[in-house]
Formats: C-alpha cells, structure tokens, sequence
C-alpha cells in the first residue's frame, strides 16, 4: 500500500499542504511545533481509526480557520483510491467524509480502506506501561485484520458497563439481590470468550514475528517471548471455538468472583484486565528490562504488526514513524530503517543529520504548518 498524494489545509495548523510522496522514504523535517505531527495525525485519521493524539473533532479545524480539508490519495494492490474528509467552523458533527467519491456516515466507516501502523513517542513504553496500552495495542492489530472484531469489543464494554453499574449500586445500598447483576453474566462471557481466542491467537502470531526480529536486533544476544496472558483462562492455545466450553468456563469464572466484584464494586476478572507479557530471556520486561530492552521490544511489536498485516492481506501497510528516531540510538534508527524497506514509510524529525544518511526518497521542510521543499 503507497500514498500518492496528500493535500491538507486547515487541519490545525496546516495550511496548503499539496505534496506528492516517494513510494519507499518520506521525511518530514523542521522545528517542534511546525505542523509535522499535524499531518501524520491527518493521515492516520483517514485509517478510519481515532487520533493517536487524543484530538477530540472540535480541534481538527485551525484557530483562524473555517474548514479543515484533508484528501489523501492512495494505491492498495487494485487501485487507485481517494478519501478526503472536511469539517466546517461550528459544525464538525456534520463533517464530510468520502471514499472514491461515495459518501460515509462517520469516519469509522473508513476502517479497513487504507492500512498504516503509526508509531509514536508513547509507544516506546509499550512493554513497561499499562497493561491498558497493550490491551489497546492487540484489539487495533486484530481489528485492522477482522473489523468485525471492533462491534465484539463494544458489545463487551456495553454489557460490562451495565454490571459494573449494577455492582457500584449494591455497593452502596448493600442490596441482598444479585440476579440483576448475573443477568449479564451470559452476554459477557459469550463476547469474552470470543475477544480472548481472537486475542491469543494473535499474539501467537504476533510472537513468531517479535521472536526472530529481536533475535535480529540483538545479533542473537538475547531471546524475547511474547504471550497473552488471560485472567479467566489458564490455557486457550489450539482453542478456536469460543462458544460451548469456554463461554462457560468464562460465565463460571464470574460467579465465582461475585463476592469480589460485590465487595469491589466492579467486574474483578475478563479481558478488560487481560494483559500481553514480554520476557527476555525468561524475565518480565515491564519491571525488570532495561530503557534499551524496552524500546527494542516496542519497535520489534510495531514492526511485527506490519508484518502480520502482509501476511494476512497480501500487501505492506505505510509506517509512519512521528518523532521517534531522535528517541532512539543509531543502532536502532538504523535496525527500522533496514526492517522497513519493503514498505512506504513516512517519518517526522527535528534533527537534519538525519537528512545526510538518506540515499534516497524525498525530504519536505515544514515549517508554520507549510511546505518549504521537497
């Protein structure tokens, strides 16, 4: 998958931006606060996914603009395709959003179209950070793969919403009652079950590919494994079917736990509190690997995440890389560099040394949200 072209104006401090990329190394070059992160995050939004940022609708559109428009042309392994989306000053819900002309109901609806992996600053603490950010880290990967796994996730957080706010009431009114509670107790099981197969059958996956590119990373100094670790299940490889068995050992694992979740006023065990565990050499990087050890497990997952997107879909997703090679040492800038080439990638930094390395691909100058080379 190659981006063609990107014009963007408005989105925040861009400001007629209208450039055509190289199809393998795009740099993006300038001062902090000049707009880069700008584009990549326009870009990505155009994935159909949320921004990476945070940014709610309203801060799409420039202080002292009245529409932010963004149009992004893009080659997959058919054709050529268009997505543009436009906000208006006032009435961002009414947002315009159009893939080859047709026009969508949400962004969202995008999902699927044009495939990339961002990767960020905040994704260099992958393996220490919260189980939260890992959780969030598996359910995007899996989802660019099988979008229908995207309505399995809400229908789980809907449904344990529900019981959560069930359990926070009898926790105040120490209510004697509990079948409202285990009413929800089926729904889910059923969608946990579901997320739980999903989730480890990908990380299996996603294991193979971390395995032998940290082995590269390291020259074989240091052996990394990676694993889902589920609070309901104590063994799910070679399961594939989540219903029968294990949508009731899941529904089991819940009664079991009531007097917890009674006593804590929310739902104590699921795949809300799953976790992906990282070892090296048989320890846990979250408390025990090093700054380096970290970043290199984060760049191995980002990278393995493409991988299995190829392998899945036949075709290499754009990387866009925002702001990480200046996180990174030499050996590191250049292990990305070298593991990325058969794919289009889109990277923003600060330091032009970086500049005299490239022996090809283009280099766009931003500065004050525009354009100055390229």
């Amino acid at each position: 998958m190659v981006i063609n072209e990107v014009y963007a104006d408005g989105y925040k401090n861009l400001s007629d931006v209208n450039i055509v990329l190289d199809k393998r190394m795009n740099i993006f070059c300038g001062d902090n606060a000049q707009g880069k992160t700008n584009l990549i995050e326009a870009i990505w939004l155009c994935s159909g996914c949320r921004s990476f940022r945070g940014s709610r609708e309203k801060e799409f559109i420039g202080f002292d603009k009245d529409l932010a428009d963004v149009r992004m042309k893009f080659t997959d392994s058919f054709r050529e395709q268009e997505i543009r989306f436009a906000a208006k000053k006032g009435s961002v819900k009414d947002k315009t959003v159009t893939l080859n002309g047709v026009k969508l109901p949400v962004m969202s609806r995008l999902f699927g179209s044009f495939q990339c992996v961002v990767f960020t600053p905040d994704d260099l603490n992958l393996s220490k950070g919260s189980p939260d950010n890992r959780r969030s880290f598996i359910d995007l990967a899996i989802s660019q793969i099988k979008p229908s796994y995207v309505s399995a996730l809400n229908t789980y957080n809907n449904v344990l919403a529900q019981r959560n706010a069930l359990l926070k009431n009898y926790l105040k009114s120490r209510d004697g009652d509990t079948s409202a509670i285990e009413i929800w107790d089926t729904q889910l099981a059923k969608a946990g079950a579901y997320i739980s197969v999903l989730r480890n059958t990908y990380c299996n996956k996603l294991n193979i590919f971390t395995d032998s590119l940290y082995n590269s990373i390291t020259s074989g100094k240091e052996k990394l494994n990676l694993y889902y670790q589920s609070t309901v299940y104590t063994e799910l490889n070679g399961k594939k079917e989540y219903e029968g068995e294990l949508t009731e050992i899941y529904e089991q694992k819940l009664k079991k736990h009531l007097d917890d979740d009674l006593r804590a006023g929310f739902t104590t065990v699921g795949v809300h509190r799953d976790d992906v565990i990282t070892e090296i050499d048989g320890q846990p990087t979250r408390y025990l690997g090093s700054q380096g050890q970290s970043r290199s497990v984060a760049i191995v997952m980002k990278l393995a995440q493409a991988e299995i997107l190829n392998s899945e879909k036949g075709e290499y997703p754009v990387m866009l890389l925002d702001d990480v090679m200046s996180e990174l040492d030499g050996n590191r800038q250049r292990f990305i560099l070298n593991s990325i080439e058969n794919m289009q990638v889109l990277i923003t930094c600060c330091d032009e040394k970086f500049i005299s390395e490239m022996t090809g691909g283009k280099v766009f100058i931003m500065k004050k949200g525009r354009i100055q080379g390229g």
